[in-house]
């Protein structure tokens, strides 16, 4: 019997030190990746994928995910070619459409985020395959241009490129153009069934099934042998993103009646004063609803929910005791 795919995924709460200690613990347990976060303005993904990649040897490691408006797309090309050149056919480019308001306080205009998306793609999966690309659209404008590897390989390059979506319209892209789907925490299981209908949809435009597409998910996971203070670890976390992402809280069905009570106490961004008042308003229902929370019995049985419901590869987030996770997830959860 094939074993139970699983993955680690690192933001900023660990310091990077912290972080290559997991990482080649996790590796040591069977895990078979780890995706670094690139969403807010705190850590960049590439710095510690290059640090992840250099400490482990099978471990894949991918950007979870990075986007398509703040890097110049031969700039984007040549940092994957590069990190290609550290873990050959370790990496993983996740890419998705960033988010406002942050996207606009920075000066970035998110308009046709799905032919944005699309053209990034194409002229990166071009690049990376060591083609000479010419190529002129409403985003990317290149004459002439390729990773111009004069020592070293200059094979084309096997990085896999996963859309971050949430949105059943890029979903839907995802399927066509993409090797895979990096399916959004905070969401529901019942939201990945309309997801795989997307995915479907898109991947029959391009010859292909939905197999043809991974689908990892990343899933915030809080365990712990005391349950409350699993719950309560997970309880902090969905009520900042209740705040600072209420999209992603509305797309998993949570009320507007809570969304609205919530905004009258958070502000965004969202200080630690506000999210510890706000936090006894979010029930434990809501807690388990978007998240893989309790004890290590509840955790795994909603992470098979999300297995049944279309993913191919928990991501986890761990909130807590991150070894604790590790350990009870290098064991499986079927």
């Amino acid at each position: 019997m094939a074993k139970d795919r699983v993955a680690l995924y690192l933001q900023d709460a660990h310091s990077l030190q912290e972080g290559i200690a997991l990482v080649k613990y996790a590796e040591a347990k069977g895990f078979e990746a780890v995706w670094q976060a690139e969403s807010r303005l705190v850590r960049d993904a590439i710095v510690p994928m290059a640090a992840f990649a250099s400490h482990t040897s099978t471990l894949k490691v991918g950007s979870g995910v990075t986007n398509n408006w703040t890097r110049n797309i031969g700039l984007l090309a040549a940092t994957f070619l590069t990190l290609d050149d550290l873990a050959p056919d370790r990496i993983i480019c996740g890419i998705g459409a960033w988010w406002d308001p942050l996207a606009q306080k920075v000066g970035i205009e998110r308009r046709k985020p799905l032919l944005a998306m699309r053209e990034t793609v194409e002229v990166l999966r071009r690049l990376l395959n060591m083609e000479n690309v010419t190529f002129h659209g409403e985003f990317h404008h290149v004459d002439g241009i390729q990773l111009d590897v004069v020592h070293g390989r200059t094979t084309p390059r096997h990085v896999p490129i996963y859309i971050g979506a949430t949105g059943m319209k890029m979903m839907e892209l995802t399927g066509e153009i993409a090797d895979g789907a990096v399916l959004n925490y905070l969401v529901a299981p019942k939201y990945n069934l309309e997801a795989m209908d997307a995915l479907e949809r898109g991947a029959k435009k391009a010859g292909k099934t939905i197999d043809d597409v991974d689908r990892p998910q990343l899933m915030i996971c809080s365990v712990d042998h005391d349950r409350k203070r699993a719950l309560d670890g997970a309880r902090k976390m969905i009520t900042q993103y209740l705040g600072q992402q209420p999209h992603l809280m509305k797309a998993s069905g949570v009320s507007q009646e809570l969304l609205d009570d919530l905004h009258q106490v958070l502000t965004w961004p969202a200080t630690d004063e506000q999210i510890e008042a706000a936090m006894h308003l979010v029930p434990d229902d809501v807690v388990q609803m978007c998240t893989a929370a309790g004890s290590p019995a509840e955790v795994k049985a909603k992470v098979r929910e999300y297995m049944d419901n279309g993913c191919t590869c928990p991501i986890l987030y761990p909130l807590g005791d991150a070894r604790l996770m590790i350990d009870i997830f290098s064991e499986g959860y079927a």
